[in-house]
């Protein structure tokens, strides 16, 4: 169904904080933020479509496609709230999700806390049954032991059952069989079985994919069901499509089944968001930075690609610390989180230094400002007393900020603790914010060979405009993009997401004995795979394939990723596949290993829907400077004082008009902070292109 001839789309994605609705009809985009609602997540996207068709004057029913994306799933492993599940596994392998691995993320604590395992040691049940790393069958399954266990289960009133044995990525007969089972005398229960959810070597990582995978399955299926009726009673009928974390989108359906995967798909959105525009413009090394109400992510974007990893953590107990949450094998945009969000509360720790977070206000009651009975003092709370938001135009004017209960909150949990001010409280919470991301980005820089100054920021959500220029200040970065919509970036970038899935499986083999036959055969059963997914919504669309291989030097721990041709492979095909994996070693390490022999450790098949290229955009040579008579006093970091600053209207301003800092440039889901080292150009898409003062940009 088309709109006046025009196709109309939607995306919805649910934060931590604010719910965000997106509407395009044509060329025309319409936006909207209401307050999660963490009772019924339905609802808010509910009022969210009803507020946003309204503001476009367009009935629910003309919705062609609705895309959504949420943190619902990742919220409910780092809160532990999903469903009563069992896990059953080889005999002799009970305790891999608690004994982990021999890694150290603090390797001199000797008081180190391992988080506990999402499925507790009494919850955990062993069968005898085993097959070897080649898919042989070393010990029959033993179905009698299976059925004592399926009564257990019955008994005990479980919601759901992940099951997972050594060397399922090989072969899964025997998972498939314990599922029969099970389901047999348990009609009624939830399964997940790992060589569906995450067919890859290293048990730790796969037996707790499947676990999570297990434990949010009946909670995400109960939300996506009540959100699809809620949907349909209000007069849609368009389908509705899932942002996974991998960047492409997938059904409703296919979610329900591998909820897992919806893990990180609201900041994924967002990554695909900044690429987009890192396109347009021709930006081949970008940072995104997405800070929303509870996080702060960032993402490297070369060659307007996002990096991707096959593995990351959620529910880290040691912030920013790797190894310390919980692993989920499967394929993701890498969003490395760098610090709090605009509901991310301040606290003085026992050493009297101001902290911020992990805890969050939420939505629910929100930060103190918000006067829904939040007490203790959030980001946004700080960012209100130190003149970065205006309190009568915050999400539109939707929510009217109270400035007196934020300073009251600030100076009774940081000013009279520390006997300072309540702006230097909120001084305080901002700086160590700001420094806590910035120290991140340069880890993560270090760690993948990066020099950040060569970067262009592209930032959005609704806190990150607020500290851009200030964190670039930090890091050096001499440019910052602010992209039309930057409050919703993630909602916005469900519309410009493919329809895609990659299919990964653990198959070892040695290039020395590569198996042509072997190697097609595997990976046209990928293909198919990844097919069935992406076609969900790409029936009528070309699609395009990529295949990857994660490999390694015989004796090594860990892989890398190397691109393979996309064909069959003929005999010889091991040399071209040596010189691809040599060239990529070379460029991260300096050089190749003489000598060694080759493995492949996992095999990769990745399809997704040919997306349209944006329009390439050229940079505004022209520059009218821009005076505002509006003005207010904004706190600059930097020099360590208030300071005189110009208001502008976003929308009032044209392409080629400069705003020279300090400014701040509002619209109606964000503001941008402009400091004074700073001045911000509207470029001819819309975007505001914020650059150094004084330095020659070429």
């Amino acid at each position: 169904m088309a709109y006046n001839n025009q196709s109309v789309r939607v995306g919805a994605d649910i934060g931590g904080t604010f719910t965000d609705v997106v509407l395009e009809c044509g060329t025309q985009q319409f936006t909207t933020k209401v307050l999660t609602n963490y009772s019924e997540p339905e609802q808010a996207i509910i009022d969210g479509l009803l507020k946003v068709t309204q503001i476009a004057g367009i009935g629910i029913e003309h919705i062609d496609q609705l895309i959504h994306g949420t943190t619902l799933a990742t919220n409910s492993l780092i809160e532990r709230r999903g469903a009563d599940t069992a896990f059953v596994t080889s005999k002799g392998f009970r305790d891999v999700i608690e004994m982990r691995t021999e890694g150290r993320f603090e390797q001199y604590d000797l008081n180190l806390k391992l988080p506990p395992p999402l499925i507790s040691r009494e919850h955990r049940y062993v069968v005898d049954g085993r097959l070897a790393a080649n898919g042989d069958e070393l010990v029959a399954l033993d179905e009698a032991q299976l059925l004592e266990i399926a009564a257990r289960i019955r008994q005990g009133g479980y919601q759901s059952v992940a099951i997972g044995f050594i060397h399922a990525y090989v072969s899964g007969e025997h998972e498939r069989r314990a599922r029969e089972i099970i389901a047999a005398e348990v009609p009624a229960i939830s399964i997940s079985i790992s060589s569906e959810v995450s067919p890859q070597m290293r048990e730790f990582e796969r037996f707790n994919t499947v676990c999570a995978n297990a434990f949010i399955k009946p909670l995400m299926a109960s939300y996506l069901r009540r959100l699809v009726d809620r949907f349909r009673a209000e007069g849609g009928d368009c389908p509705l499509f899932m942002m996974h974390s991998g960047g492409g989108l997938i059904s409703v359906e296919s979610a329900i089944e591998f909820p897992v995967r919806l893990l990180e798909s609201g900041p994924a959105g967002g990554a695909i968001y900044a690429a987009d525009y890192a396109a347009g413009h021709g930006l081949d090394k970008v940072l995104s930075y997405d800070m929303g109400g509870t996080t702060a992510k960032i993402c490297m974007i070369e060659d307007r690609v996002p990096k991707t990893a096959r593995t990351f953590e959620v529910a880290r107990t040691y912030r920013f610390k790797k190894g310390s949450g919980m692993p989920v094998s499967i394929p993701v945009i890498e969003m490395v989180e760098i610090g709090a969000g605009g509901g991310s509360l301040g606290w003085v720790d026992e050493m009297h230094q101001i902290r911020v977070g992990p805890e969050s206000a939420g939505s629910e009651p929100g930060p103190a400002c918000y006067g829904r009975g939040g007490e203790n003092p959030a980001v946004t709370d700080a960012d209100l007393v130190l003149g970065r938001l205006d309190p009568d135009r915050f999400a539109g004017g939707d929510i009217k900020l109270e400035t007196q209960n934020s300073s009251a909150a600030l100076a009774r949990v940081i000013g009279q603790p520390l006997d300072m001010d309540t702006d230097t409280a909120a001084v305080g919470i901002c700086e160590v914010v700001d420094e806590n991301m910035a120290n991140a980005a340069r880890v993560h820089a270090v760690e993948n060979g990066k020099e950040l100054a060569d970067f262009t920021m592209i930032a959005y959500g609704g806190a990150a405009p607020l500290h851009a220029s200030r964190l670039c200040e930090k890091l050096d970065i001499d440019r910052l993009l602010i992209p039309p919509g930057a409050g919703v970036g993630s909602a916005i970038g469900f519309l410009r997401a493919p329809f895609g899935f990659e299919a990964v499986r653990g198959a070892f083999l040695r290039l020395s004995e590569f198996d042509v036959d072997w190697s097609n055969r595997l990976i046209s059963e990928l293909d198919a795979e990844a097919q069935h997914f992406a076609q969900a919504g790409a029936a009528h669309l070309e699609l395009v394939r990529e295949i990857k291989a994660y490999m390694r030097y015989q004796g090594q721990g860990w892989e890398i990723v190397v691109m393979l041709p996309d064909r069959d492979f003929v005999d010889g095909d091991q040399d071209e596949i040596r010189r691809r994996f040599e060239a990529e070693y070379s460029r991260l390490f300096g050089r190749s290993l003489e000598g060694l022999d080759i493995e492949i450790m996992t095999w990769s098949v990745q399809v997704r829907s040919r997306l349209q290229e944006p329009a390439a955009v050229t940079p505004v040579s022209a520059e009218t400077p821009r005076y505002s008579d509006e003005r207010r006093r904004i706190f600059d970091a930097r020099e360590q004082r208030f300071v005189d600053a110009a208001v502008f209207q976003r929308d009032a301003l044209e392409s080629g008009d400069l705003v020279s800092g300090p400014a701040v440039i509002i619209e109606s889901e964000t503001s941008t902070i402009v400091t004074n080292r700073y001045q911000a150009i509207m470029q001819s898409d819309g975007c505001l292109l914020l650059r150094l003062k004084g330095k020659d940009h070429g």
